[in-house]
C-alpha cells in the first residue's frame, strides 16, 4: 500500500528528503505522498523512512491504495527499470 500523510502534519520537513523515490512533495497545505511513486521503501530499506523520521506519527497506510508487498516490489522495479 502507498502511504498517506494525515492532516495533523506539522510540515517539519523531515520526511521529504528521506524518500528514496521522491514521492513526497509539499501540497496545498501539508506534505503529500504520490501513491504512484510510493513503494513504502521496498527495494531500498526494510522500513518506510518517512514513518521512521516523522516526529508526530502522522503517516499511515493509505486505505485507498492497497498493494501487496509483491505489488510494491513490482512498482519499485518499474520505477527503476529493472
Amino acid at each position: 500500500m502507498a502511504l498517506l500523510i494525515e492532516q495533523d502534519c506539522i510540515n517539519c520537513d523531515m520526511c521529504e528528503p528521506e524518500c528514496p523515490n521522491e514521492a513526497i512533495f509539499y501540497g496545498e497545505s501539508i506534505y503529500e505522498i504520490d501513491p504512484d511513486k510510493c513503494t513504502e521503501c521496498i527495494g531500498h530499506y526494510d522500513n518506510p523512512q518517512c514513518i521512521d523520521v516523522c516526529p508526530i506519527d502522522c503517516i499511515i497506510t493509505d486505505p485507498e491504495h492497497k498493494e501487496s508487498p509483491q505489488e510494491l516490489l513490482n512498482k519499485f522495479k518499474t520505477l527503476y527499470q529493472m
